[in-house]
């Protein structure tokens, strides 16, 4: 089940290795494949291949070592995302797996995969139906479950160096055919490797984005003249990625753009804006944790006693979307999500913590009222702990009018009930109380 090639692929796509001997980087891996020299190198000699997990950051060629692995070994190779894959298709793979011989099944991103997602795997990589191959950039001691590691060898990627990077855009420049007859140079690395970050599909297809861009490009030339040569620098570079490169990444500014547009979606009650927002998070690759998590917190920010309900939600939602993992979690957050959305809105309970610590953190430690403390020891008592104190449920409605702050903050108001149906309710509670105190 190789995925079909576009007909007019990225140059990354382009310049994939055919063949283990063209890969950069990974020599530890790789070694020497002629004398067996590298991990790699030895499983595929002896056609012994375990299943493995391959754990690297994004775009230092995963993706690329499973395919060359299965290509040199003549196997069926089958590949699956974690991101949009649930049980049903693991288990129509292993199916299809069963008529073939030794076939490999390669799940990328394979830490989104729910903890029952990974055990469907359980019994056809024990019984050798399959051989997983699985790609992660999460570290997979956390994230994946430990009998399926432990029936799996774990390889290490490295980083790509600067080196390897531009060994990388040379032979892009030499055998690419859209590239190799232009008469480029490049003359700054550093904005191409500080945009790509290391990641060397990022940094073709962008070199390719900058490159493509220059009125020269389309010239033809045979002679490659001065005129028409190509510079790239990292002005060009910096240009090009800020009009055109939109792609999620989850560790830059656009991944925190596209959560706080998601977050006040949900604050502003849109649903339609906060559904698109989430949807762009899914595509992304988001973790489902992350989102899930952010569900949370908004609940208590943004929504708390205006409708306690919201946190509650929310919190079921966090336990389910990570019990489902991905595809179908999509639907538990989508629920919770216009939920969120729909409900009333208050931020009470939140601006009320942050005055409470900001006093905190300029008043210091104030001490207890002695009414207050705890009375363990008979010298405590005789020192005045507890004394006084009057225990709320000896009183009429369970409430007793006394202090409850340190002097130095008597009167004090931290909350104020936000103006809706529920806090509302809240406020008549407490005028009936502390009217006269707080002035509710």
């Amino acid at each position: 089940m190789l995925t079909q090639t576009s007909q007019n692929p990225p140059l990354a796509e382009r310049m994939r290795p055919t063949s283990l001997e063209e890969v950069i980087g990974q020599k530890h891996l790789i070694g020497n494949l002629s004398k067996n020299e590298g991990v790699l190198a030895r499983v595929i000699s002896s056609g012994a291949v375990p299943s493995m997990i391959l754990w690297g950051a994004p775009g230092i060629g995963k993706t690329t070592l499973a395919l060359l692995i299965a290509k040199a070994l003549k196997r069926p190779f089958h590949t699956l995302s974690a991101i949009s894959a649930g049980v049903k298709d693991v288990r129509e793979v292993i199916e299809t797996a069963k008529r073939q011989t030794r076939a490999i099944l390669f799940i990328d991103e394979i830490h989104r995969f729910s903890k029952s997602q990974q055990d469907a795997l359980l019994g056809a990589v024990e019984r050798g139906t399959i051989t997983l191959i699985g790609a992660t950039t999460e570290n997979p001691s956390f994230e994946i479950n430990s009998a399926l590691l432990s029936r799996c060898q774990v390889y290490i990627l490295n980083p790509l160096s600067e080196e390897e990077l531009k060994q990388l855009l040379g032979q892009a420049m030499e055998k690419d055919f859209k590239l190799k007859k232009k008469n480029i140079e490049i003359k700054s690395y550093e904005a191409l490797f500080r945009i790509s970050g290391g990641d060397a599909r990022k940094l073709l297809n962008l070199f390719e984005l900058v490159v493509e861009s220059e009125p020269n490009f389309n010239i033809v030339n045979s002679e490659n003249t001065k005129e028409n040569k190509i510079e790239v620098t990292d002005e060009k570079v910096m240009q090009s990625a800020q009009q055109r490169i939109s792609s999620y990444d989850k560790s830059g500014e656009n991944h925190y753009d596209i959560v706080s547009a998601f977050i006040k979606s949900i604050r502003g009650s849109d649903p339609n804006a906060a559904i698109y927002w989430l949807a762009r998070m899914i595509e992304g690759g988001e973790d489902v944790k992350f989102i899930a998590r952010r569900l949370v917190i908004l609940a208590s920010e943004d929504i708390g006693n205006a409708n306690p309900t919201a946190l509650v939600l929310a919190t079921t939602t966090f336990q389910a979307a990570i019990q489902i993992g991905f595809p179908e979690a999509q639907i538990v957050l989508a629920q919770c999500v216009t939920y969120l959305a729909t409900s009333p809105k208050s931020n009470s309970s939140y601006m009320a913590i942050k005055t409470a610590r900001k006093i905190v953190q300029e008043q210091g430690d104030l001490p207890v009222p002695l009414h207050l403390r705890n009375a363990p020891t008979k010298l405590m008592k005789q020192q005045g702990y507890g004394k006084d104190y009057n225990y709320s449920h000896n009183n009429a409605n369970n409430f007793a009018q006394q202090e409850y702050f340190p002097k130095e903050l008597a009167g004090t108001k931290l909350y104020e009930p936000a103006q809706n149906a529920r806090e509302n309710e809240i406020r008549r509670f407490l005028k009936e109380r502390w009217k006269e105190k707080y002035g509710y």
